[in-house]
């Protein structure tokens, strides 16, 4: 039976239904008389769909969901029947099911993005191995497969590239319309299109670990979950149903004309009402997913809308989480920056912590040849020594120097502190019983940060660095970029009872962040917002938002957007509850009759369709932006000195 009355839905059949209505309209305004009026075939294809729909949900739904919009509809065609308004019957049947197939094409041009993702999910991927190559089924390749890939095809996994050079178009995940240059050792992503060279691809993730997998996923989540004020308006039609029969009755009671109860029954229809939300929660998704941002739920989208507080985390979000060296300082006028990068290079050539791996990494861009390295040692939590062509070369902190007999001249204590102030690394290098000089590292501010912080502000949201780094480190990040509440060194457990501080009051909190020690805080806050590329693949899990390009300039986006959907239900709430409030008042004096009613009630429901579909095609500017260049800011420098990280080392 159900397949049956799925066979009268759809646009055909809904053509055919209006075919008929536009012939008994004929009839109706010529005053021809016909043994079968047409419009009984209109009710046929349009509107027993409805009350199947509605005696359905009476035997098989539980509590309240029993009571539906179908329901309503179906009482208020029986009843025109039951007086000989048989074209009214058909009227609300058809008006109803063109309604549902604007609803339809709205949610489908909405899924656009996500119907395009499914496209390009690559389907195979050409293997290659010792003299041999083949083309198999993407789901057969496992991690560390070696993938050709000729140009104008899908990259089939992520991957990093282990030779050959070519460019690389990303926007299906990051939203860039230029392409990126690529070569060995760069990372590229499945789904995304290799424009020029043959590349080869280590695969690195592949099947639903991937990155394009991931997003299909998490977009469909998104189209699977209902927003709160969604599953209010559904709730709605429970009491919809009593009131409009109890004011139909009170209107025949009142005047004896069943036609003005019928017409009430018409008009109180909340087809409108219940459109409103769902409408604009999925032209909103489709509309982020094409900028680059996955929503997972509806309730994040307005708790995002909602949000007064943005905690971010530091490093990986508001900066690019590399090191790289900054300055390279000489104490001894008979040393030159060359000599003492060389010396610090060479003894940290043999190290695995990362400020030393930055150091030699900075030499071999300069191309410094590395001296002979003899008796590397490492000391946990202060230095590494080793014997450099000869001579013992000590780096570290203060304190591995002093215990290595190096005293740091009073001359050079001012430089060490500024640097320090600065929050930059400090590695001091010691040469034989001598002080040599000191090199600072940095983690680089990502150019679009401070103008981010800015328009955030515009919104009249307060901002909150929540850090595991050192407090002078946050400080001076805090100051360049002008956030004022500063909480640093933050333990993971210490983020999250800091936003449920936040949270007190009844504010609503949302954390952005990128590493697995985010994770949890993300989980915690009202809105978790993950870097998509970079950030940890449990960062993403927890986050209810993932930037998928790692552009934090999608943050304001993210909320004028939201603001634009909360503001967008509200007037489609409002604006289908005026006009069955104006259609009811009407119909209860007289004025509307059951076909003009069923007229302009399904008006309004075709108006709310429409309303929302336009947020889908809707273009944001945040700070006043001209062809995506901000305008509105001062001339102040917004790129700043990089930020530099405080850490041990090991």
């Amino acid at each position: 039976m159900k397949h049956i009355f799925q066979l009268f839905s759809g646009l055909k059949m809904t053509i055919v239904s209006g075919m008929f209505l536009g012939i008994s309209a004929v009839f109706l305004l010529t005053g021809t008389t016909v043994p079968f009026d047409p419009a009984w075939i209109t009710v046929l294809i349009s509107g027993l769909p409805l009350a199947y729909l509605a005696i359905y949900r009476i035997i098989y739904e539980k509590g309240g969901q029993k009571i539906s919009s179908a329901l309503l509809i179906t009482i208020a065609m029986v009843a025109a029947i039951s007086i000989g308004e048989l074209f009214a019957a058909g009227e609300v049947a058809f008006i109803m099911a063109i309604g549902a197939i604007l609803e339809e094409k709205t949610v489908e041009k909405a899924k656009k993005g996500i119907t395009q993702l499914l496209k390009i999910a690559p389907q195979q991927g050409r293997r290659i191995s010792i003299n041999k190559e083949e083309l198999i089924p993407i789901e057969e390749v496992v991690v560390n497969d070696i993938l050709r890939v000729f140009p104008g095809e899908s990259i089939p996994v992520d991957g990093e590239i282990i030779s050959g050079n070519t460019t690389v178009d990303q926007s299906v995940m990051t939203g860039e319309s230029l392409p990126v240059d690529k070569t060995v050792g760069d990372s590229v992503y499945s789904g995304t299109i290799n424009r020029f060279g043959i590349i080869e691809v280590k695969a690195t993730k592949v099947g639903e670990d991937s990155s394009l997998q991931k997003m299909i996923k998490m977009v469909q989540d998104a189209e699977n979950n209902k927003a709160p004020m969604q599953r209010i308006v559904d709730k709605w039609a429970t009491w919809l149903v009593p009131i409009a029969l109890a004011i139909a009755v009170i209107t025949y009671a009142g005047t004896t004309d069943i036609v003005r109860a019928v017409t009430v029954l018409v008009v109180f229809c909340p087809c409108a009402l219940v459109l409103a939300t769902p409408t604009s929660i999925v032209a909103a998704i489709g509309q982020a997913t094409k900028k680059g941002v996955i929503i997972k739920t509806g309730e994040a989208l307005e708790n995002m809308g909602n949000a007064d507080i943005i905690a971010f985390d530091k490093t990986g979000t508001l900066t690019h989480g590399n090191l790289i060296v900054r300055d390279v300082v000489p104490f001894d006028t008979n040393t030159t920056k060359i000599d003492l990068l060389r010396l610090a290079a060479t003894a940290e050539s043999y190290s695995e912590h990362p400020l030393g791996k930055a150091i030699v990494s900075q030499a071999k861009d300069e191309e410094i040849s590395f001296g002979q390295v003899e008796n590397f040692e490492m000391v946990p939590g202060k230095g590494i020594s080793a014997n450099v062509d000869g001579e013992k070369v000590i780096c570290g902190n203060w304190i591995y120097l002093r215990d290595n007999g190096i005293q740091i001249p009073q001359s050079a204590s001012a430089g060490l502190n500024r640097f320090r102030q600065q929050g930059k690394a400090s590695i001091l290098v010691g040469r034989g019983k001598e002080y040599a000089g000191v090199i600072t590292l940095t983690d680089t501010l990502r150019s679009t940060a401070k103008d981010v912080i800015r328009e955030i502000k515009m919104f009249g949201m307060e901002i909150v660095l929540l850090t595991g780094d050192h407090k002078q480190t946050a400080n001076y990040f805090a100051e360049t970029l002008g956030i004022d509440n500063i909480y640093a060194e933050l333990l993971p457990a210490e983020k999250v009872e800091k936003i449920k501080e936040l949270q007190k009051g009844g504010r609503k909190v949302c954390m952005i962040g990128d590493g697995v020690n985010d994770a949890p805080a993300l989980k915690t806050a009202d809105i978790g917002v993950a870097m998509g590329s970079m950030g940890s693949d449990i960062a993403i899990e927890a986050a209810d938002i993932a930037l998928m390009g790692d552009d934090i300039t999608k943050v304001p986006y993210l909320k004028q957007l939201s603001n634009a959907t909360i503001k967008l239900i509200k007037i489609n709430i409002a604006l289908s509850m005026t006009i069955n409030f104006i259609a009811i008042a009407l119909s209860v004096l007289g004025v509307l009759g059951p076909i003009t009613g069923a007229l302009i009630h399904n008006a309004g429901s075709v108006l709310v369709v429409l309303n929302a579909a336009s947020l889908y095609g809707r273009r944001f500017k945040v700070g006043k932006r001209k062809d995506n260049v901000l305008i509105s800011w001062d001339n102040d420098d917004a790129s700043s000195e990089p930020i530099l990280v405080q850490k041990k080392h090991l």
